[in-house]
């Protein structure tokens, strides 16, 4: 009888991509794979540490998991992915419940650290995470209509605040030919919804090709048979090219959605946190894309409570947001990381003061929101069905403006039976808690 191994995937869908590539191997070795963690054999954990509140999630389902252990609900503990890579001494002294660590550069090994901790033994295993291979089958635990490409693995920014970097080593684009043959065969499985991702996606090719190729795969990408929409996360606002810019308006296969993470617009504070670029460059470059690509709908990241950032310059932030009315936005207290630039500047935020900034940039951003779902009222939106809620009695999905897992739902009723996966007609009613209503439109 084959032995059970369990995965927790936390964090972003980067890393739940390299969790479905585990799977993968995991289930090629011929163990079986369960969703629950009680009654495994081992349990992978596959862990963030970008910020405070990823490192915290991460430690509490380790320390369950290590609680499980102590009551025989389980064997053998494997922590793997940025936690492991950043915390490895740490992680082994404060936690000797864990049996295993296997780093960022290391995800194709985890068949043998399974292995050897079913054996006893206890491992670490870190490789360099500059020149890991990224290739590799995924077993998809995605809605069978909806999956990430991950065009690239690392990140050459080195933002003064971020230290992935450091975690997942220097940007390294895939070759184009494999990342469309992925696309192609997960477009085969019914995905009609696929989402490209990496820490800076416009980046793509410049190591590789030595040019910025991002538009020439798009191009390919919508090519693609069965695939109806292209999902883009992230761009930079440095990295649009004329090029770039003509495809996302040109090509109707890419949903009018672009999360560009600018962080802030004070040009003072983006030379603090190494971002290139200045404030205008960025309102340019929104006012141009708004111009050039009709009904589009931006997301961003915002972080406020940087070392030195002062009123003035906070209140500068405020009033973009307020001219700009970018749709969608997360918004952060600064986090300081050991180990980044900006931990070490002087002038840190009080930790009352940073929540204070970010509960006014939401309250700013919860009115734009609001604004946006009001003009969405007497209009059709095409809608990914993603189930039916039976609580609500009516089917709910997502409209082009709506990322999975970050942004909100589309509730609906239909006089029709739907099927998950289905992309149909919804007239827009109205919206609750932020969330639009409406009813299916059946042709």
């Amino acid at each position: 009888m084959a032995e059970k191994v369990g995965l927790i995937s936390l964090g972003c869908a980067k890393n739940l991509v390299n969790s479905e590539q585990m799977l993968w191997l995991l289930d090629e070795a011929g163990y079986e794979i369960t969703p629950e963690a009680e009654n495994s054999d081992v349990v992978i954990v596959n862990t963030c540490s970008f910020i405070e509140s990823a490192k915290s999630e991460a430690i509490e389902n380790i320390l369950e998991l290590a609680g499980l252990k102590k009551e025989g609900k389980i064997k053998k503990i494997i922590v793997a992915g940025c936690l492991a890579e950043r915390y490895k001494d740490e992680v082994l002294e404060q936690i000797p419940e864990v049996d295993a660590l296997v780093g960022c550069g290391s995800f194709g090994r985890i068949v043998s650290a399974v292995d050897k901790v079913l054996e006893n033994e206890k491992l670490n295993y870190f490789d360099d995470v500059s020149t890991s291979d990224e290739e590799g089958s995924r077993v998809l635990t995605t809605p069978e209509h909806t999956a990430y490409i991950k065009i690239a693995e690392g990140c050459d920014n080195c933002c003064a605040y971020c230290v992935i970097p450091s975690l997942r080593g220097k940007y390294r684009s895939r070759p184009m030919e494999r990342i469309l043959e992925e696309a192609s065969a997960i477009a085969q499985g019914g995905a009609k919804e696929l989402i490209v991702i990496a820490q800076d996606i416009t980046r793509y090719g410049l190591d590789l090709y030595g040019e910025r190729r991002l538009s020439d795969l798009l191009r390919a990408m919508c090519e693609i048979e069965g695939v109806e929409w292209i999902r883009l996360h992230y761009l930079y606002p440095d990295g649009f090219t004329e090029a770039l810019t003509q495809t996302i308006a040109q090509e109707d296969k890419i949903v009018k959605y672009l999360d560009i993470p600018i962080q802030h617009i004070n040009d003072d504070l983006l030379k603090r946190m190494n971002r290139r670029g200045t404030g205008q460059e960025i309102e340019a470059l929104f006012s141009s894309l708004r111009a050039r690509i009709p009904g589009l709908v931006l997301r961003t990241s915002i972080i406020v409570g940087l070392p030195g950032e002062t009123e003035t310059e906070f209140t500068q932030l405020c009033s973009f947001l307020k001219r700009a009315k970018i749709e969608r936005a997360g918004v952060f207290p600064y986090s300081a990381e050991e180990g980044t630039p900006a931990a070490l500047m002087e002038g840190q935020v009080p930790e009352d003061m940073k929540f204070r900034r970010a509960e006014i940039v939401m309250g700013i951003q919860q009115k734009i929101m609001d604004a946006y779902n009001r003009r969405m009222k007497g209009q059709q939106l095409r809608v990914l069905c993603e189930g039916f809620d039976r609580y609500a009695d009516c089917y709910f999905g997502r409209s082009f403006a709506d990322s999975p897992e970050i942004d909100g739902k589309v509730f609906f009723k239909s006089d029709e039976k739907l099927s998950e996966g289905a992309l149909i007609n919804v007239q827009i009613t109205g919206s609750i808690d932020g969330d639009l209503r409406g009813k299916a439109v059946i042709e």
